[in-house]
C-alpha cells in the first residue's frame, strides 16, 4: 500500500471533519445572531425580557390558543395564546398544534359575518376581525418570528379625527375592556389595526397605557411575522350609548348598559392623567362657550356672550379646540356651572361637568334637535345629573351657509 495515499486519504478525511465542523459553526453562530437580533426587534417593543428561543418552541408546540367571551360577534372578546400576524400579507395567523385551543370552535360560522367587531361600533363591516389557519410546520416556510412580549390589546378607532368618536367609541371601550382583564394595564400596549394615522387626538390614546401604543404601518417596521405572547382581541361595547344610523335612523341605543357612574369614574381617571386635580374648585360660577373657528360659527357670539353674563349673572368664558389646550379645556369646563356649544363633536367633553350643570347645544338652521341626540342621551344617563336644553335656529336670514356649498 502506498503510505503516501493513506496518508492523503487521511489528511483530506480531517480536512472534511474540520470544514465539517466549520460549516455547521458557522450555522450554528448564524441561528444565533438571528435569534438575538429577532430579540433584540422583540426588545425594541418592550423592556420586558424575553427567551427568544423558549418563544419560539413554545410557538411550535402550543400553537395559538383562543378563549373567547360573548356568544356573537357583535359582543365577542377573545383571549389569545400566540396569535401572529404578517405584515406583509396584513393578516392574523391562527398556527395550529397538537395543543392549539380555539373556543368557540365555530368552523366556517366564523365567516358569518365575521369572528368578532374589532371597533365598539356594532356590526360594521369594515371592522371585521378574522384570521388565516396553518400549521405549525408551515413557520419552516415563513420568515422568523419577532415575538411581542406585552401583553396587547387589539383593536380599532373608528374615526380618531372626530372627538365624539375618539370618546363614545374608542376610549371609553379601551378603558373598560382594561377593567374587565386583569392583566390588560397600565403596562400593556395598545395596537390600533384599521389604517389611519395617528389623527388629532392621539395623546388621548396615550393617556390609557405607559406605553406607546402602535399603529398598523408602524408594525411593518418590527417584522415580517409577529407573533403576540399575550394578547386580547376586540372591544366591550358596554359603556356606547348612541348608534350612528348605519342599519337604523340614528339615535340612543335600545339597551343602554353605562349609567353616568362608570362614564364619571372614566372622566376621573382622565382627569387625574391630564394633571387636573379634582380638588380645584371655582371661586365664582361661570359659562363655558365653545368656539368654533371653521364651520359652525356663531355668528352673534359677543352678543351672546354678553346676554349670558346678564340674563345668569355670570362670569362667561370662551374656549376652542384649536386655540387651547385639551387639558386647559377640562380644567375649565369640570368647575363650569354652564356649557354652551354649537352641535359638533365638542360637546363630548360635557362628560367632564359637574354635577348640576347645564348643557345647552345650539342647532343651526334645518337641523332638528330630535334627529342628532348623543348629548341629550349622555345628559340623561342616570347618575350624569345634568341639564339638557336644546336651542334651535328657525330663521334662515340668520344663517350664512357655508362657503363653496349649496
Amino acid at each position: 500500500m502506498n503510505i503516501a495515499a493513506v496518508f492523503n486519504a487521511l489528511l483530506v478525511s480531517a480536512l472534511a471533519a474540520v470544514l465539517w465542523k466549520y460549516i455547521k459553526l458557522r450555522e450554528h453562530v448564524f441561528v444565533v445572531e438571528e435569534e438575538l437580533v429577532l430579540t433584540r426587534q422583540s426588545q425594541e417593543l418592550s423592556q420586558v425580557q424575553i427567551d427568544y428561543h423558549a418563544a419560539l418552541q413554545a410557538l411550535v408546540e402550543d400553537g395559538t390558543r383562543m378563549v373567547c367571551t360573548g356568544r356573537m360577534h357583535t359582543d365577542r372578546i377573545c383571549r389569545f395564546e400566540s396569535l401572529c400576524y404578517s405584515t406583509e400579507a396584513e393578516e392574523f395567523v391562527f398556527f395550529h398544534s397538537n395543543a392549539s385551543v380555539m373556543l368557540p370552535n365555530l368552523g366556517s360560522r366564523r365567516f358569518q359575518p365575521a369572528l368578532l367587531d374589532l371597533s365598539s361600533v356594532e356590526d360594521h363591516n369594515t371592522q371585521y376581525f378574522n384570521f388565516v389557519e396553518l400549521p405549525v410546520a408551515a413557520l419552516k416556510f415563513m420568515p422568523k418570528p419577532v415575538f411581542v412580549p406585552d401583553v396587547a390589546l387589539i383593536a380599532n378607532r373608528f374615526n380618531p379625527d372626530n372627538l365624539m368618536h375618539v370618546f363614545h367609541d374608542d376610549l371609553l371601550p379601551i378603558f373598560y375592556t382594561m377593567q374587565q382583564f386583569p392583566d390588560l394595564d397600565m403596562e400593556s400596549r395598545l395596537f390600533f389595526m384599521e389604517g389611519w394615522n395617528e389623527g388629532l387626538h392621539f395623546d388621548l390614546y396615550k393617556l390609557l397605557s405607559n406605553k406607546q401604543p402602535l399603529l398598523r404601518e408602524q408594525l411593518k417596521t418590527l417584522g415580517r411575522l409577529l407573533c403576540f405572547t399575550k394578547s386580547y382581541v376586540g372591544l366591550s361595547k358596554i359603556t356606547t350609548w348612541y348608534q350612528y344610523g348605519f342599519v337604523q335612523p340614528q339615535g340612543p341605543k335600545a339597551n343602554i348598559l353605562v349609567s353616568g357612574n362608570e362614564i364619571r369614574h372614566f372622566s376621573k381617571f382622565m382627569m387625574e392623567k391630564l394633571n387636573v386635580s379634582l380638588e380645584e374648585s371655582a371661586s365664582e360660577e361661570y359659562i363655558v362657550v365653545f368656539s368654533r373657528t371653521i364651520n359652525r360659527l356663531i355668528l352673534n357670539e359677543a352678543e351672546l356672550i354678553l346676554a349670558l353674563a346678564q340674563e345668569f349673572q355670570m362670569k362667561t368664558i370662551t374656549v376652542s379646540i384649536e386655540d387651547h389646550s385639551f387639558s386647559h379645556i377640562v380644567r375649565l369646563i369640570s368647575n363650569a356651572s354652564m356649557l354652551v356649544s354649537m352641535h359638533g363633536a365638542q360637546l363630548v367633553m360635557s362628560l367632564f361637568l359637574p354635577r348640576g350643570a347645564t348643557v345647552v347645544e345650539l342647532f343651526p338652521y334645518a337641523i332638528n334637535p330630535e334627529h342628532y341626540t348623543p348629548y341629550k342621551t349622555l345628559s340623561a344617563l342616570p347618575g350624569m345629573d345634568l341639564q339638557y336644553i336644546a336651542w334651535q335656529n328657525a330663521d334662515q336670514e340668520n344663517t350664512v351657509t357655508f362657503p363653496d356649498r349649496p
